[in-house]
């Protein structure tokens, strides 16, 4: 929903959601009112259905399997809804849900590129899709996704030349794959850390902290080369147990790279292994996000130039309203 022309991402499926003193009443418009224990706060206005949504590919499968609309005019797509950890209790981030919209029946397990591309000519034209994101599960082979983002965004682009791309996967073994998603039409590159502290990420994501930082480190500045300064990004999960000072701590260096740090409050999501994990407070986000905010300002970091993806989105996190 929008409030005061910023479109944000409302969890309402959720412990904490059930436990808000907020509540939201709808008008026939689709404008609505939010109220706090039962008083009127702000108007709101809802997101809109797709039309797009209500369209289904040549092979007959349902756009709505194949991406959905984030915030207000992002078109985002998991290409490949499985990975080679969630399987496993040992090694499955506990907070990951990749696996429950598949078995739902919601989406499918592999998008093709021709579906893909299908589909966003199809948002584009529909819905005025300005940007597109493309994350995924991580396949079995070593560049981690890489491979199939490349296919993905080549079909996107010969379909939609003008569409910006997001790719979001883990560093690839290999950095020659940053040029290569490049070459096939990825505008902007996110690698996402989720967790900033070793024994965080041990506990929460026992099987992707087998990846070290500093792998990340060195894929962060490889692809900074290829992309840009502000083109390339990193998703940070505050409240899994990371400190604000460590997390600040992490933004400082990204930034220094020309890397945008997105800050967004973790969000339990049922049936994952931290379901009743809490979401931070609001005074947790806002005394990491005022610091987070002016240190990019300083840096002249702005999700605003950046050309597609989660930081230019916004909708998951209010950093940009603190100067982000």
């Amino acid at each position: 929903m929008t409030v005061d022309g910023v479109t944000l991402m409302l969890p309402t499926h959720t412990s904490t959601a059930w436990a808000s003193p907020f509540t939201a009443t709808r008008d026939a418009d689709g404008l609505g009112t939010v109220l706090r224990d039962g008083a009127p706060v702000a108007r709101i206005e809802f997101t809109r259905r797709p039309r797009f949504l209500a369209l289904q590919t040549f092979d007959g499968v349902p756009y709505s399997q194949i991406a959905t609309l984030h915030g207000r005019d992002v078109l985002a797509t998991t290409v490949l809804q499985s990975c080679i950890r969630y399987e496993s209790r040992r090694k499955t981030c506990k907070f990951c849900a990749i696996g429950q919209s598949l078995a739902a029946g919601r989406t499918i397990e592999r998008k093709t590129p021709e579906q893909l591309a299908e589909v966003a000519r199809a948002a584009v034209l529909l819905d005025g899709v300005k940007h597109m994101v493309l994350t995924t599960g991580t396949p079995p082979t070593p560049d981690r996704g890489a491979a199939i983002l490349c296919e993905s965004a080549f079909a996107i682009k010969a379909a939609v030349p003008h569409l910006p791309i997001q790719a979001q996967c883990e560093p690839p073994d290999d950095a020659r794959w940053f040029d290569r998603l490049n070459a096939a039409g990825v505008d902007t590159l996110g690698m996402h850390l989720e967790a900033v502290s070793p024994e965080v990420r041990a506990r929460v994501m026992p099987g992707k902290a087998g990846v070290p930082l500093d792998v990340y480190w060195r894929g962060f500045e490889q692809a900074v080369a290829v992309f840009g300064r502000g083109q390339v990004s990193t998703y940070i999960l505050a409240g899994l147990g990371d400190t604000r000072d460590a997390i600040l701590a992490t933004c400082e260096r990204l930034i220094g790279l020309g890397v945008y740090p997105f800050v967004v409050p973790f969000v339990p999501i049922a049936g994952t292994p931290m379901e009743d994990h809490p979401a931070p407070s609001a005074d947790f986000m806002r005394e990491l996000l005022a610091p987070l905010g002016a240190m990019l300002s300083a840096a002249g970091l702005r999700a605003a130039d950046s050309k597609a993806g989660c930081g230019k989105c916004g909708a998951c996190s209010t950093l940009s309203t603190y100067g982000g």
